[in-house]
């Protein structure tokens, strides 16, 4: 079968959308010469934290090529995981909505293998790999250079149509396709609501990110203690941060996903505030035993309610 360079993107496109993704872009797999300076500024300003993964494979990170050998085309897909219900009582320690169904990481690759099968069975011979941040990938600026948004002042991607409640996944391989034109305009205008809003002041300018002040990485990240100067910020939060999310106006936009395995666990949903103090490791486990806030352990989460406790 001799496609076109097009019609072997439109296939691709296409059965990315019939797997359940809410957005699929294709870019040419190049040197990322735009984000070399900010990435290597970054990094220089320690803003990675004890994320020390983050400083390994610089040259892998700016030149996909690298990671996997003879990459040509990376295609890649967003997951919109923006929840019909929430945590029903408002006192109650406030987990990141990603963490409400099952992990990511497990939904986003296995939709991705089947879509580097369909590549290989219904398109042509490919070699490639799937990744789910699981690598050294930068998967928001690949995300621009293939259409799929712009980088919004919190360093998270943003969609006009969905907002940035999206999972990112990426599939490396070495067939040449046709590449979209990256999103070069700013749609963030002059608002500034999630830098005002960041109760750690972690967004220290527009589109500039320190890692090491933001709740997430406290919360999930940090093996230590928490610094006594956060106490007071973290606005009730256990696990992960949406706040500057939260208040993002593209966010209006966000509609509930179809994705049965982010269907959150009642069970979670419905943990009261006393529910969450009262958690013991067997209860920990059960709730929480397919979602990603296992990733911090149940000794993590109880550090983490230790400190909200302390701040009241």
């Amino acid at each position: 079968m001799n496609l076109t360079l097009s019609a072997k993107s439109n296939l691709i496109k296409d059965k990315a959308y019939e797997l359940g993704f809410d957005l699929c872009g294709i870019a040419k797999a190049d040197f990322l010469a735009d984000e070399k300076e900010h990435f290597l500024s970054w990094l220089g300003k320690e803003y990675h934290g004890e994320m020390g993964y983050m400083a390994n494979n610089i040259e892998k990170r700016l030149d996909p090529r690298l990671l996997v050998e003879n990459t040509k085309s990376i295609v890649v897909v967003g997951l919109n995981y923006y929840p019909d219900k929430v945590q029903t009582d408002p006192e109650a320690p406030v987990i990141a909505k990603y963490a409400y169904g099952k992990d990511y990481h497990f939904v986003m690759k296995d939709r991705l293998n089947q879509l580097l099968d369909f590549i290989n069975t219904d398109i042509g011979e490919i070699q490639g790999c799937a990744f789910v941040d699981s690598a050294p990938v930068l998967e928001h600026a690949w995300a621009k250079r293939a259409g799929l948004g712009w980088i919004g002042k919190n360093s998270l991607l943003l969609n006009r149509k969905i907002g940035s409640f999206l999972f990112l996944g990426e599939l490396l391989i070495d067939m040449e396709l046709e590449y979209e034109n990256p999103v070069d305009a700013d749609f963030c205008g002059g608002c500034n609501r999630c830098v005002r809003a960041c109760p750690t002041g972690a967004i220290t300018e527009p589109y500039v990110v320190n890692g090491s002040k933001c709740i997430s990485y406290f919360t999930i990240e940090l093996k230590g203690d928490i610094p006594s100067e956060m106490k007071g910020k973290f606005q009730n939060r256990v696990f992960g941060c949406d706040i500057c999310q939260d208040v993002c106006p593209w966010n209006r936009m966000a509609k509930p996903h179809n994705i049965d395995e982010f269907t959150p666990n009642p069970n979670l949903l419905a943990l009261s505030k006393s529910n969450w103090y009262q958690l013991d490791a067997h209860q920990f486990g059960e709730i929480f035993k397919k979602s990603a806030v296992k990733r911090t352990k149940f000794n993590g989460i109880q550090r983490n309610l230790d400190f909200l406790s302390s701040e009241e």
